[in-house]
C-alpha cells in the first residue's frame, strides 16, 4: 500500500510534488500536464459551463498529507486562496495516523425536493388526500428517470407537512430521492415538477415552489478519530482544546468561526471535485442550526478513559461524481483520481474526515500557541511579494526565507516593515 504519508512533501519543488502525487495516485502525464497549468480549463469547455464567459480565475491547488480513512490511504486535493489550511488539515491527520486513522460511516444518499402546495380550502384534507395516492405519486415521479431506478436509485418516498406562514397554511410535501452517486439536483427537480399538477388536482390547492432542498439531512456524513493525549502533548493541551469546544456549544458568536473553520477543509475538498461548495456551506450551517434547535458546532469533543481526545463529525454531505463540474472539468476528474474514490458516499466521508482535522487543528492552534503562528508565516510570505513589487523588484524564493522569519519573530508582518528590511538587503 503506498502510504500518503510523504517525508518533506512541503520542501520539494512543486514539480517534484506532482511526481510524487503522480505515482501515488497513478496518473497519466496528461493528467499531471492539467494539474500543473494554472489555465487547465480550456476556453471552450469554459463557455459552456456558465453564461458570459470572459476567462478563468484559477484558485490554488495543494494537497493535504497523511489521510487513513477507514483503513485506506489517502492524498486529498484542496482548492483553496487561504494561507495554512492544507498544512493544518495534513498535520492533523498525521496525529490520526497514531491511532489508527479516521473512522467513517454515511446514510444513504437520499435528497429532499419540496413542492409549496398553497390555497388548500382544507389542509388537514389535502394532506390525506396526498398520502392515501403516495404509491402512484412516487410510481410517476420515478417514471421520470427510468435509468436512475435500474440502477437502483429514484423515488422512495413522499413526506407530508402542514406549516403555517405569513400568507397562511401551506402543505409542504418532502419527495425523497435515492440519487446514487449523483448530487441529484436535475433528478430530484424534475421529479417534483412531474407530480406537482397531480398534487394540485387532488387537492384544490396552487403549487409554487418545485426544488430541491440543500438541508439535506437524509445524506448525512459522519467521522471520528482519537487524538492521543501524549501526542498532544499532555492532559493540559486537551483540557484547553475542551475548553474551547464547551466555548463554542454556549456562544453562537464564537460557534459561527468555530464552524467557519470546519468548512475551510470542506469547501477546498468540494471545490478541487467540482462539486457545489455553495450547497454544501448552506446545508451544513442549517444543519448546525436544525438538529438541536439552535446554532451548535458540526463538531463533538470529548474524553476517553485514558484520557485522549475523541473528535466527531456530523453534516449533510450532497455531493456527486457524477454530472455536473465533477464531469466536465478537467482538473476536477484528476483530482477525483488522486483521491481514488469509487462513490460518492466515499468522496463525502473523506471530505467530512478533512472537516473533521481543520477544526481539530484550528482548537489546538487556540488553545495552545495562538491562531496566528502558522498562519502568520505564510501571510508574511504575501506581504514580502506585494512589497516587493510595490518597490518594482521581483521576490525570490531567497528572499522571502531571509525576510519572513524576521517579520514573524518580530510580530510586524507589514507591508511597510517588509519594504524597509529589503531595501536593506538589496
Amino acid at each position: 500500500m503506498t502510504s500518503s504519508n510523504i517525508s518533506g512533501f512541503y520542501r520539494m519543488g512543486i514539480d517534484e510534488r506532482l511526481k510524487r502525487v503522480q505515482e501515488f495516485a497513478g496518473l497519466s502525464d496528461e493528467e499531471t500536464d492539467i494539474l500543473s497549468k494554472t489555465g487547465a480549463l480550456e476556453p471552450a469547455q469554459a463557455d459552456r459551463m456558465i453564461e458570459n464567459v470572459i476567462g478563468t480565475m484559477p484558485v490554488t491547488l495543494g494537497v493535504a498529507m497523511n489521510f487513513i480513512v477507514n483503513g485506506k490511504e489517502y492524498l486529498v486535493p484542496m482548492a483553496t486562496e487561504e494561507p495554512s489550511v492544507v498544512a493544518a488539515a495534513s498535520n492533523s491527520a498525521k496525529f490520526v495516523r497514531k491511532t489508527g486513522g479516521f473512522r467513517t460511516s454515511s446514510t444513504e444518499p437520499i435528497m429532499i425536493g419540496q413542492i409549496q402546495l398553497t390555497h388548500v380550502e382544507d389542509v388537514e384534507k389535502g394532506k390525506a388526500a396526498i398520502l392515501e395516492h403516495k404509491a402512484k405519486l412516487l410510481e410517476l415521479a420515478n417514471s421520470k428517470d427510468p435509468m436512475l431506478v435500474k440502477l437502483g436509485g429514484g423515488a422512495r418516498d413522499l413526506e407530508v407537512r402542514i406549516i403555517d406562514s405569513m400568507n397562511g397554511p401551506m402543505i409542504i410535501n418532502h419527495l425523497l430521492v435515492n440519487c446514487l452517486d449523483a448530487m441529484g439536483a436535475n433528478a430530484v427537480n424534475t421529479m417534483a415538477e412531474a407530480i406537482s399538477p397531480m398534487i394540485e388536482e387532488l387537492t384544490g390547492g396552487k403549487v409554487y415552489l418545485r426544488i430541491i432542498s440543500n438541508l439535506a439531512v437524509h445524506r448525512l456524513a459522519r467521522a471520528e478519530a482519537v487524538f492521543s493525549k501524549e501526542l498532544l502533548g499532555g492532559e493540559d493541551v486537551v483540557n484547553g482544546i475542551l475548553e474551547a469546544y464547551a466555548f463554542a456549544v454556549a456562544d453562537p458568536f464564537r460557534c459561527a468561526t468555530h464552524n467557519k473553520g470546519i468548512m475551510n477543509g470542506i469547501d477546498a475538498v468540494v471545490l478541487a471535485t467540482g462539486n457545489d461548495f455553495r450547497a454544501i456551506e448552506s446545508g451544513a450551517h442549517a444543519y448546525a442550526a436544525w438538529k438541536k434547535g439552535g446554532y451548535s458546532p458540526l463538531t463533538h469533543y470529548e474524553k476517553n478513559e485514558n484520557g485522549d481526545l475523541i473528535g466527531s463529525i456530523e453534516l449533510p454531505m450532497a455531493v456527486g461524481l457524477v454530472g455536473g463540474a465533477t464531469a466536465v472539468h478537467p482538473t476536477a476528474r484528476a483530482c477525483v483520481k488522486i483521491l481514488g474514490v469509487k462513490s460518492a458516499a466515499e468522496l463525502g466521508e473523506i471530505i467530512a474526515s478533512v472537516g473533521l482535522a481543520q477544526n481539530f487543528a484550528a482548537l489546538r492552534a487556540l488553545a495552545t500557541e495562538g491562531i496566528q503562528r502558522g498562519h502568520m508565516s505564510l501571510h508574511a510570505k504575501n506581504v514580502v511579494v506585494m512589497a516587493a513589487e510595490k518597490i518594482g523588484i521581483k521576490a525570490n524564493p531567497e528572499l522571502i526565507d531571509k525576510i519572513v522569519p524576521i517579520l514573524v519573530k518580530e510580530k510586524k508582518v507589514r507591508m511597510d516593515r517588509a519594504e524597509e528590511l529589503i531595501k536593506e538587503m538589496q
